[in-house]
């Protein structure tokens, strides 16, 4: 069979996949029975609380048979509220409103109109602008993807992206100024005001952050007092601080929010992913009272809502996601089994291709170099990092591959992430085999 043979078109035009047809707790069987561990919790960290959960589909039945969708235009539903209220109740400080989407891609576009309308209302029609990072991946969307740092994903729609400037992105195994942390003082988060200041502080309306780096540098975390210095500058010059907490939302790193890992609240917080945990699409903007305060005082509407945005069905889903996480400890043991994944992941560190393993909670990456000593990359015709994703798979192991760290274009990692409910044992089993895969690849490339 090749892809010809379907008319839905695969997200991967150019190589066959197996076809799934059961989950199982951190396993997912193909239609000949071979089963795999999801290390990536679906694609790139969404299946948070583990696949065939019999509670959750329990709940997605009972409430279709009763309504699956209400006309959002002129009505709320039930699970929309209690949804809301569980949201404003995990979110740090006092993020309190919430706002319901699709999915994470929506929620960072939204994030953003949120900023720009409150801009309107607050009397500076002149902020518009969104700084970002090199080496990020907000989103697949237009919007999104303007404000999005990596290169391969940006080239090919590089003419229609909005007018967006990015800065370095704090990633200490290769520092854009050559430094060391904490000697550095930080640099990487004070080019902030530089960027603000050369843009024009009248222009800028908002800053937007993953606090892990997830696709595109593969579960980089930004070093201690970097988004305190964020948040000081972002007062200064009354920008709004987003945080993309898509992929690092609901326990991921071992907090509700990744953000909470340092003392820096945001004014808005763009999420999804784990919050349906793969069962429903959804994502969320969650936000100050401040902005929306504003915006009611002055009776203004918010343009940028969605057909499906605060689906009953979904809502319903991410409710019931929330309580199974909360009754299974899952942001606890998030936080446990992290760091045994981790130190895991760390006895790779022997391979000569493996130069930097990172990680905060379930949220793990390997980055790959030809060079250890001088971190060079491996030529990007290599694929590196894919090689290593289809020698794992081949041996029961899916993991996410990811290119581009260095530069936009070169520079291979792969991203480990999976479901929350893992055990030890299980950790074992898949550092196991990231070694026989690893090893694998390391032998075709015949490194020096």
């Amino acid at each position: 069979m090749t892809i010809l043979d379907n008319y839905a078109i695969p997200r991967n035009l150019t190589a066959l996949s197996p076809m799934l047809v059961q989950g199982e707790g951190i396993y997912l069987i193909d239609e000949e029975g071979r089963r795999y561990i999801d290390g990536s919790g679906g694609s790139s960290l969404v299946c948070n609380i583990g696949h065939g959960v019999k509670e959750i589909a329990r709940v997605m039945a009972e409430q279709a048979g009763q309504l699956a969708y209400n006309p959002t235009h002129c009505s709320i539903s039930r699970p929309f509220v209690e949804l809301g209220t569980k949201l404003a109740a995990r979110a740090p400080g006092n993020l309190t409103y919430v706002f319901f989407l699709n999915g994470g891609s929506e929620a960072v576009e939204t994030s953003i109109k949120f900023a720009r309308q409150y801009q309107l209302q607050k009397g500076q029609p002149s902020k518009f602008m969104v700084v970002s990072r090199w080496q990020s991946y907000h989103g697949n969307t237009m919007g999104a993807l303007s404000v999005s740092g990596h290169t391969q994903r940006r080239r090919r729609h590089a003419p229609t992206l909005n007018q967006n400037c990015h800065i370095p992105p704090a990633y200490c195994y290769r520092c854009y100024f050559d430094l060391t942390y904490p000697e550095c003082g930080l640099k990487c988060a004070k080019i902030l005001e530089t960027a603000i200041r050369q843009e024009g502080p009248e222009n800028v309306s908002a800053f937007i952050a993953e606090p892990v780096v997830g696709a595109s540098l593969g579960a980089v975390s930004a070093p201690v007092g970097y988004f305190e210095i964020i948040r000081r500058i972002c007062d200064r010059y009354e920008v709004l601080f987003v945080a993309d907490e898509v992929m690092t939302g609901f326990g991921r790193t071992g907090k509700n929010f990744a953000i909470e890992h340092w003392d820096a609240v945001p004014d808005i917080i763009a999420t999804g992913k784990g919050m349906g945990s793969g069962y429903a699409p959804l994502g969320a903007v969650i936000m100050s009272p401040d902005i929306l305060d504003l915006m009611v005082d002055r009776g203004a509407d918010f343009v940028g809502g969605h057909t499906y945005s605060g689906h009953l069905l979904s809502c319903r889903v991410g409710t019931a996601v929330l309580d199974y996480m909360q009754h299974y400890r899952l942001v606890e043991r998030a936080a446990e089994r992290g760091n045994y994944l981790l130190e895991g992941l760390q006895t790779l560190g022997d391979f000569k291709m493996v130069g930097d393993v990172r990680g905060k909670g379930l949220m793990a990456g390997i980055e790959f170099v030809e060079d250890k000593a001088t971190k060079r990359p491996f030529a990007v015709e290599l694929n590196v990092a894919k090689q290593v994703m289809d020698a794992a798979m081949e041996k029961g192991l899916i993991v996410f591959p990811g290119n581009g760290s260095v530069d936009g274009q070169m520079g291979d990692h792969i991203l480990i992430g999976p479901p929350l409910i893992i055990e030890e044992k299980q950790i074992e089993e898949m550092v196991l085999i990231l070694r026989e895969a690893i090893e694998e690849v390391e032998q075709n490339l015949d490194l020096p």
